[in-house]
């Protein structure tokens, strides 16, 4: 994905989100970093989505489950206090042990200004092995349940133009 242009096509998960009083800051819009809390939200609703269950840590991991690693929020438009969104979701690549989910946070119906991209984003997830400590690779069963979400295959880290292992 493009650092400075907003993932295109579609988005097969969306989740609405309510901004509360407290995601505002003192200038009266949503505080940056709450934008990664709508992309973990999103991220949640996803995985659940994509597998049935919840992603986390020992009898509800399911021997699967994955920390972030990287993430990155372009912001475009203010959002205010009680302003309904939507955040969609997709797997953008899959690598060895890692794989990327794009976001879009959309205003669509709004009070405040007409329907619009507020922000757009990505991180990074890597597969961990929290018993042994160290990251494990992707599973073939979760990236064919991902696929079969998306209606699509997800192309490699490197035909998505990224850099690095993973």
């Amino acid at each position: 994905m493009s650092r400075s242009r907003p993932p295109d096509g579609p988005f097969r998960y969306r989740r609405p989100i309510e901004v509360r009083f407290a995601d505002t800051d003192a200038m009266g819009h949503v505080n940056n970093a709450v934008f990664l809390s709508y992309f973990e939200m999103a991220r949640a609703g996803y995985y659940q989505g994509v597998t049935g269950s919840t992603f986390g840590v020992g009898a509800q991991s399911h021997d699967r489950s994955f920390i972030l690693a990287e993430a990155r929020v372009t912001y475009v438009s203010a959002v205010r206090f009680g302003e309904p969104l939507v955040c969609e979701g997709r797997v953008g690549w899959a690598g060895r042990s890692s794989f990327a989910m794009e976001f879009r946070l959309l205003a669509e119906d709004s009070p405040f200004g007409r329907a619009r991209l507020v922000a757009h984003g990505e991180t990074v997830q890597v597969m961990y092995d929290y018993a042994a400590g160290r990251v494990q690779p992707l599973p073939a069963e979760l990236l064919a349940m991902v696929e079969a979400y998306e209606g699509r295959a997800v192309p490699s880290r490197e035909a998505a133009g990224t850099i690095g292992g993973g």
